[in-house]
Order: C-alpha cells, then sequence, then structure tokens
C-alpha cells in the first residue's frame, strides 16, 4: 500500500457509544483510514454496497445488532454482492472465552478478522489503536492482492479463449459433431489420449483443443514431432540431461516432459519413437518419474499425454515395432479423425474459412466462387486432407483475383497434386523393364488419365467436358478402356 492510498470503511454498528469508540480508534490513521458511512442494520449495509459497488474497501460490523439480518448470514450476503470486500467483525460475545467454533464459522462466512470490544468503562477506544488499524491495513491489502489475480485471471481466461478461437475446430459433418463431443468430455479428465488418423487431418489441433478444455488449460502445451528429432537425440530432448553427463554436455537441460509439467505433452507420430525411448516413457507413465540422463536421483513429473499417430499402432505391435505395454497404456482412449473426402460439405466450410484467413491475412477483397467450384471441392479425393486444402486456397488466393472459376481450380498449379500424378501417370510400372507397344502404353496412359479426370470432375459429363469431348463419346471410350 503506498502512502496515498486511502482505505474507505463502512461501519455497521446500532449503538452510538460504539460508533463513537470507533470513530476514535480510527482518528490516529484519519489521513490513510477513511469512514465513509455508519449504518445501524445490516438491510441498510447492504443496500450501500450494491448500489454503490466498489466503494468500500473494509466493512466493521457488529456481530449483534438490530434487525433480522445479522452475523454470519449478513456476512455472506456482503459478500455475495462484493466478493472483494474485506470484514471486521467487533463483538462482546468472545469476552473471558476461547471459542474456535465461533471463529472458525465467521472466517468460513467470509470474514477477514474479529476482535472483542473493550468493557463499556473504556470510553475512548473500541479495541487497541494499533492491532486494530494494523488488521485494516491488512485487509485492504488482501483486497488489492484479490482485485490483482482476478484481473490476471480475466486476461487468462481472455488468452485461454482467442487461443481457442485461433485453433477452432472447423466441420459440422457427423464425424466432426461426435469428435467435438468426445473432445469435450475426455477433457474433463486426465486419461491419456491415442488420436488415429491420416497426416494433415489436424491431429495437433485436437490435441490442442483438448488441452485448452480441460484443467490444465493454464499450464504449458507441449508439443514435439517424434518422427524429426534423431533417435541419438530423442532421449535428451524428452527427458533432458546434466552438466557433463556427456561429450558436450556444457550445462543442464530441462526435457520436455519438465517443460510440460502439471500440463499436457503431444506426441506426434509416437510410432517413431526408438525401443529405447519407449522404455522410459513407459516409466513415465507408470511411475510418474523421468530419468535424466547424468542424474541419478529421479525427478518426479505430473503430465497429461496425448499421443498421436498416422500409421496402425497395433500392427505396429504385431510386427515387434512398438511395446504392447506401451500401446495400452497410450491407447487408454482412442480418438478418430476421419480423412477429409469423407467429411462432406466440411469440405465447402473450410474452404470458406480459409479464404476469410488469407484474404484477411493478405490484407485483399475475399474472392467468390461459383457451384462448379464447389462441385469440384466434393469430388476431388484430398490425399493431402485439410493440410492440402489450405494450401490450395492459399495458391489461388495469390493467382486469382475477384472470382474463382473451375477453370482456376482445375489448374495443375492449384489442384495438381504430385503423389496423385505419379500414381496416376508414372509409365515405370508400365515399363516394368520391357518396352510395350506404343498401343498399349496408349492405353494404359488413357486409362490412368481417365481415372484421374473423372476423380475431380463432378459427374461424367463434367469430365467429358474437361476432355474436349462428347459425353456419348467419353462414355463408349471409359467401356472400351474397361472403365464401365
Amino acid at each position: 500500500m503506498t502512502k496515498t492510498d486511502q482505505i474507505n470503511i463502512l461501519l455497521v454498528e446500532d449503538e452510538d457509544f460504539d460508533v463513537k469508540r470507533v470513530k476514535n480508534t480510527l482518528n490516529y490513521y484519519s489521513s490513510r483510514v477513511k469512514l465513509l458511512d455508519v449504518v445501524s442494520n445490516g438491510l441498510a449495509a447492504l443496500q450501500l454496497i450494491k448500489a454503490y459497488p466498489d466503494k468500500y474497501d473494509v466493512v466493521i460490523m457488529d456481530y449483534q445488532i438490530s434487525g433480522g439480518l445479522k452475523g454470519e448470514e449478513l456476512i455472506m450476503k456482503m459478500k455475495d454482492c462484493d466478493p472483494l470486500i474485506q470484514i471486521i467483525v467487533i463483538t462482546k460475545m468472545t469476552i473471558n472465552i476461547t471459542n474456535y467454533d465461533f471463529a472458525n464459522n465467521l472466517l468460513r462466512a467470509g470474514a477477514f478478522w474479529y476482535c472483542t470490544k473493550y468493557p463499556g468503562n473504556i470510553e475512548e477506544y473500541i479495541y487497541q489503536p494499533t492491532d486494530f488499524i494494523l488488521s485494516i491495513f491488512n485487509a485492504y491489502e488482501k483486497k488489492k492482492l484479490e482485485k490483482q489475480k482476478l484481473k490476471s485471471d480475466k486476461r487468462l481466461k481472455q488468452s485461454i479463449e482467442k487461443l481457442l478461437e485461433s485453433k477452432k475446430i472447423i466441420g459440422e459433418s457427423k464425424p466432426m459433431l461426435q469428435l467435438k463431443e468426445n473432445i469435450e468430455k475426455y477433457a474433463k479428465s486426465d486419461v491419456n489420449i491415442l488420436i488415429n488418423g491420416p497426416s494433415g487431418t489436424g491431429k495437433e489441433l485436437v490435441a490442442w483443443n483438448i488441452h485448452l478444455k480441460s484443467k490444465r488449460r493454464y499450464e504449458n502445451f507441449v508439443p514435439i514431432n517424434c518422427g524429426s528429432i534423431p533417435s541419438e537425440l530423442i532421449e535428451s530432448e524428452l527427458f533432458g540431461f546434466e552438466k557433463g553427463s556427456f561429450t558436450g554436455a556444457s550445462g543442464s537441460k530441462a526435457g520436455l516432459f519438465e517443460i510440460a509439467n502439471n500440463g499436457t505433452i503431444f506426441l506426434d507420430e509416437v510410432a517413431e519413437l526408438p525401443p529405447s525411448a519407449q522404455v522410459k516413457l513407459l516409466r513415465v507413465i507408470q511411475e510418474g518419474e523421468i530419468e535424466k540422463i547424468g542424474r541419478t536421483e529421479k525427478i518426479s513429473v505430473n503430465v497429461r499425454i496425448i499421443a498421436a499417430t498416422n500409421k496402425n499402432l497395433a500392427n505396429e505391435v504385431n510386427n515387434n515395432r512398438f511395446r504392447e505395454d506401451l500401446y495400452y497404456r497410450l491407447n487408454v482412449v482412442p480418438l478418430d479423425i476421419v480423412p477429409l473426402k469423407d467429411r462432406g460439405e466440411d469440405i465447402i466450410l473450410l474452404f470458406d474459412y480459409f479464404l476469410d484467413y488469407f484474404s484477411n491475412d493478405m490484407e485483399i477483397p475475399k474472392p467468390t466462387y461459383d457451384e462448379k467450384v464447389k462441385e469440384i471441392l466434393l469430388n476431388y479425393k484430398w490425399p493431402g486432407n485439410v493440410r492440402e486444402l489450405r494450401n490450395v486456397v492459399q495458391r489461388l488466393m495469390l493467382n486469382c483475383s475477384g472470382t474463382i472459376t473451375a477453370k482456376d481450380i482445375s489448374s495443375p498449379l492449384i489442384l495438381g497434386n504430385q503423389i496423385i500424378a505419379k500414381e496416376e501417370t508414372n509409365f515405370e510400372d508400365i515399363y516394368n523393364g520391357q518396352v510395350l507397344p506404343l498401343k498399349e502404353v496408349e492405353r494404359q496412359f488413357r486409362i490412368k488419365y481417365f481415372k484421374y479426370v473423372r476423380s475431380i470432375s463432378s459427374s461424367d459429363s463434367a469430365a467429358a467436358e474437361r476432355l474436349g469431348l462428347a459425353p456419348s463419346n467419353f462414355y463408349r471410350m471409359c467401356k472400351e478402356l474397361g472403365l464401365k
């Protein structure tokens, strides 16, 4: 408290004699402590607190006052009106006795402190002046701390809400609604979760949402891609090391599990963990302890583990590439994310979302698009899932302006996928070490190219139009190639 701070007091007392004694006791610090109002009953006190929020810092109240509202009931109602207000109780009820139950009841109701009134033959003071004033200063400091904490908690909450908004899961299809419901449900517990899904479906986004909706939301969320770290470094990254524990260890390093303590760690591509790291991870899950390289004593950690994989982890176990006991420890609750091609109209929702995002980011008007564009988007297979769709929108924003047409989006520069191109037009499987007749090569090429064009078209008629063929000719050629 600075010397310029003024503490505003509300006095609730129904005896003029005691009002005078309180004023006399406060006079010693009249420059810092100001008695703003005096009321004689609890109802009047409540009305003032409701009418003037944050006007009073400390209430000094007699335990027994006239009217029906008094004691613990009055304390609780005042705290309901203003949770930050501090209440000091003055009473005659504790003269010559030590009543712990009485004190505990006051504190449970929300009182900051209480004191026993001096006997009536001491006319100057209500209580020992220095102790009384000190309790008022302490009560004011408590209010300031609670107010700061409230502001800090509000900022943290706003930060979490902002993070949640930035990591919002877009989708209204049945699988995504089920996924959102599961996230809400599983976020309430601390169980380990294994997220299964193809690359690019948003497994880390799901992990973020679980963390931000859990009781660990104010703690660290630490993501790690297990496949991106060399196998010889994975243990030091996960569990840390002490200075001098190996050549080049010039200082100590906290592992990611230490950094994530009390929070959440996200192990992406967990199937890529080497066997030695799998053993140590199993111990962390079982014992809640990590073995830091170069340290003899174990370190206790409290971490929620969310793992993710695009592989079939059960098959990895059957092929002895992943520990069975670790698999069951991680796979307490499985969460499956479906590929984008199985999400229907979510493709359009995501397309619009990314258009908004990149138009704002690039500070350009959001382009429009027609129904044919929607047909192409809905019929494309999206092997790269949401990540590929995001890239497609980014390419469109760089190459198109105003309106996106079917021709724009069908361009190999926009929707062309190298994996698809290789799969559909790779001639190595045709050659197979020999030179085939040109007619056979042409036939194989037509099969693959017709399949590709049909996969990104909404219908046979649309595919025929793209190839510059009449629908009847397209149908006949497909039949000759064995595609019908």
